[in-house]
């Protein structure tokens, strides 16, 4: 469903398809957050399905007990289905379970609901409105800010314990994160996410595609905002065929949710955001105000915590009825890339997936070493961004404030400067009211203050 490109070698290479060499079984795969009841299944799953992985111990850690025993005894149970000689294991101890590690998954939450609820709430008081509120406007400056200190001791960890261990990291701010574990430490990082994936499916059924592997994308941006520069529906420019589905469409497309916000911008840039209308909205000034209804117009909700409560509940309820046998268990992988991603490092086997790296030249007018999606090459050579040029200067002027706002909040939070962070405040498209942003952020701080020390004279997190 992709575009193919070319390896630094020359070679051809299409997402997914591998080019390299046989298994190597028995790498150590810690999954920290390895009590998360939407991640730890997915990811359990995927690891002991994945071919080349024969033999890996997968360890959770997590600093909540009672949920990570759950997703023990669901990952015992999914071992035995499997029939594989995978191993499971499970601590509090992030120290311990980061000891000789191979790879690491990172999917966390600092504070989890109850912080994210200030992410939101506080905001909502200022009239600033955020269907996620988890990567840009106040809602993700302050979970950065949040965040960071964390996972920055995370990585240090890493340092120490397993050096040559890759991150994945799928924790939001997806940017902000991995630029701040790049800038503190050496270990090697990937970031990714699964927006893509969605938009590939829409687009193949409004367009009536049959075959998924007749649908050829370029892309580039940042976390959350990344745009498809080029589509190719069986070798012709699929772009003509989108804008003829739009006009048959009329105003109704406003009822499309996941597109409507990227299908307007589209008709303005000429070119197709990724993320789901709820991502992409947050990143312009313009869909999500009282006029527009909170989004309402384009088909935006709000999710608010206590929806987020509700589907927790439910991932834990699914869990224990599949733990009890009330439940069937169907072992199937799921479309996230991590296991295959893994897999491809530790067999040497070059594969194309989409990725968030430092860019070391793949957009080229975005700085270098921000943190940039792409297709990048995984494998043999480690993971290698794959080049797409200038982006258009319109779609270059929507990434670039973003890209130094985000500079701006992780020098915040590695320093604990109120200033620098009110200046990431300031630049951002959802704060319109220049008087109200700082009070804002005084809130924020002092209700993440728990999680904030460097910001009154503390020392950062462990």
């Amino acid at each position: 469903m992709r575009i193919s490109y070319k390896s630094a070698s020359g070679r051809d290479l299409m997402p997914g398809k591998t080019n390299g060499v046989g298994p190597m079984a028995g790498a150590k795969i810690v999954v920290i957050g390895g009590g998360s009841y939407l991640w730890s299944p997915r990811m359990m799953q995927d690891l002991v399905l994945e071919e080349g992985l024969e033999g890996s111990t997968i360890t959770l850690m997590d600093i909540a007990s009672e949920p990570l025993q759950l997703m023990l005894k669901l990952g015992e149970k999914i071992i035995r289905r499997a029939k594989t000689d995978s191993k499971i294991e499970g601590t509090t101890n992030r120290r311990e379970a980061l000891e000789g590690a191979d790879y690491v998954i990172l999917t966390i939450s600092t504070g989890g609901f109850e912080t994210m609820k200030h992410d939101l709430d506080i905001p909502l008081k200022y009239g600033v409105y955020q269907p996620v509120g988890d990567t840009t406007g106040p809602g993700g400056i302050s979970r950065a800010l949040r965040n960071i200190p964390v996972v920055v001791d995370i990585a240090k960890d890493m340092e120490d314990l397993c050096p040559n261990a890759w991150l994945i990291n799928y924790t939001n701010p997806m940017t902000t994160l991995c630029r701040a574990v790049n800038r503190t430490t050496k270990i090697r990082t990937i970031g990714l996410c699964h927006e893509l994936f969605g938009t590939l499916h829409w687009l193949q059924e409004a367009l009536h595609v049959e075959n998924e592997s007749d649908i050829h994308v370029k892309i580039a941006g940042i976390n959350h905002l990344v745009w498809i520069l080029d589509l190719r529906i069986k070798g012709e420019d699929g772009f003509p065929l989108l804008k003829r589905y739009m006009e048959s469409r009329g105003d109704s497309i406003l009822d499309r949710g996941r597109v409507a916000v990227n299908l307007e911008l589209f008709k303005v840039f000429g070119c197709l955001p990724v993320a789901a209308a709820r991502h992409t909205s947050e990143f312009f000034p313009y869909f999500l105000t009282e006029e527009t209804q909170a989004g309402k117009k384009f088909g935006i909700k709000l999710t608010t915590i206590a929806d987020r409560v509700r589907r927790a509940a439910k991932e834990r309820e699914n869990a224990e009825k599949m733990v009890r046998g009330e439940r069937p268990l169907r072992l199937v992988k799921s479309e996230e890339t991590a296991s295959r991603i893994i897999s491809a490092l530790a067999n040497r086997k070059d594969e194309v997936h989409v990725m968030n790296l430092p860019n070391r030249g793949q957009v080229a007018n975005l700085p270098r070493d921000a943190v940039v999606e792409t297709y990048g090459v995984v494998g043999a050579r480690g993971a290698c961004g794959m080049e797409v040029g200038d982006l258009p200067l319109g779609v270059l002027n929507t990434l670039y404030p973003h890209v130094v706002k985000y500079e701006l909040t992780v020098e915040a939070a590695l320093t604990g400067d109120r200033n620098l962070a009110l200046q990431a405040m300031l630049t951002d498209p959802l704060i319109r009211n220049f008087e109200s942003a700082s009070k804002m952020l005084d809130e924020l701080l002092e209700a993440n203050a728990e999680y904030l020390p460097q910001f009154f004279g503390g020392e950062k997190s462990a």
